[in-house]
């Protein structure tokens, strides 16, 4: 007879080992170190902890309440609560978090010899690496509308033009 998996055989073991994912990440995307797909198994995997959590908090309500009662459950939840609400202000610092979107907005609709004058390469030798890929394209063209026009993701376009093999 198979045993029952109760929220506790899941909910904690799937804490620790999305901690440990979180943890290390994390203390690589501080320190801007992001090779291959460390930052979007970040943000994908952190729903397991998300997951994780709620069920070891569910397992474990009567203490967690007894901790936020105390002196120090409430500061703890009061401090964090407030450096959540300002982290929603950028209070006059430009960070890259904020740069990424509309710089990436801007190089997926500026044209392509535009983008080859980015990389400090010739448009004719972009347009050549496009096309032995199978995208044919004018220096005109920008990555939203060859995206659209040959059903290519604009990332997987943008890595063409940034990321040469």
């Amino acid at each position: 007879m198979a045993k029952s998996l109760s929220l506790r055989t899941w909910s904690t073991p799937l804490t620790i080992g999305s901690f440990v994912l979180m943890s290390i990440t994390g203390v690589l995307m501080f320190f801007e170190w992001n090779p291959g797909l460390v930052t979007v198994v970040h943000q994908w995997f952190s729903w397991f902890f998300l997951l994780g959590a709620g069920g070891h908090i569910a397992v474990n309500i009567r203490p967690f309440k007894a901790h936020l009662r105390s002196t120090w459950g409430k500061s703890s939840v009061t401090m964090f609560a407030l450096i959540l609400v300002a982290s929603f202000f950028s209070w006059g610092l430009i960070t890259g978090p904020q740069l990424e979107q509309p710089i990436e907005e801007a190089l997926i609709d500026a044209p392509l010899f535009a983008l080859a004058n980015t990389i400090r390469t010739d448009p004719d030798a972009l347009l050549l690496r496009l096309k032995a890929r199978g995208i044919p394209a004018t220096s005109q063209q920008s990555i939203r509308e060859l995206s659209t026009a040959h059903s290519v993701g604009e990332n997987e376009l943008l890595g063409l033009v940034f990321l040469p093999e």
